[in-house]
């Protein structure tokens, strides 16, 4: 349930993603920056488009993005992580967004993933652990630059939660289609 309500959540700020309004503060990153949320530091290390992904192949017209993340839980208990938490964006358009391929974004239903490497659609971090990964996303062909974004949400008691701060990391993919 907690998953349908961040995957629902996640959808309803995609178009506020763009505009980064309001008071949250919007922290910019490069591959292999540090970004120091409120719940744990992450660093994207690399990132490369390809045409297949252990057997995975992406619909017409489109390739997949392999970005290499680390994640360490720093905050005072242990942490769900979801790899939608990581939402990926290109281009200029109101819906040049993507998620990991772990999420069936229709049904919100969970993958499986479909390489060892790949982080899973939800996994634990416990305090002061640290966890590296690959997020594979379905993207349109023609694109190298790109972000992955994390927004903090917080617990407020409400439906909506409340929103934190945004931290962007943005790179050039290389590619190995």
């Amino acid at each position: 349930m907690k998953r349908v309500f961040v995957l629902v959540t996640a959808l309803v700020m995609a178009l506020s993603l763009a505009a980064c309004g309001g008071d949250a503060e919007a922290n910019e990153g490069r591959v292999n920056d540090t970004m120091e949320t409120y719940f744990f530091d992450f660093t994207v290390n690399s990132a490369y488009l390809t045409a297949d992904y252990e057997g995975y192949t992406p619909a017409e017209g489109n390739v997949l993005l392999v970005a290499s993340i680390t994640v360490k839980n720093t905050f005072q208990e242990s942490i769900e992580m979801y790899d939608t938490d990581f939402q990926l964006a290109w281009g200029e358009e109101d819906d040049a967004y993507a998620y990991p391929v772990t999420t069936d974004m229709e049904t919100f239903e969970e993958l499986d993933p479909v390489g060892e490497n790949q982080l899973p659609g939800t996994y634990p971090l416990a305090v002061n652990e640290e966890r590296s990964g690959e997020l594979v996303y379905e993207v349109p062909s023609g694109y190298t630059d790109f972000s992955i974004c994390y927004l903090e949400m917080f617990d407020d008691g409400t439906e909506e939660g409340d929103t934190g701060d945004y931290h962007f990391v943005y790179f050039t993919a290389e590619d190995q289609t």
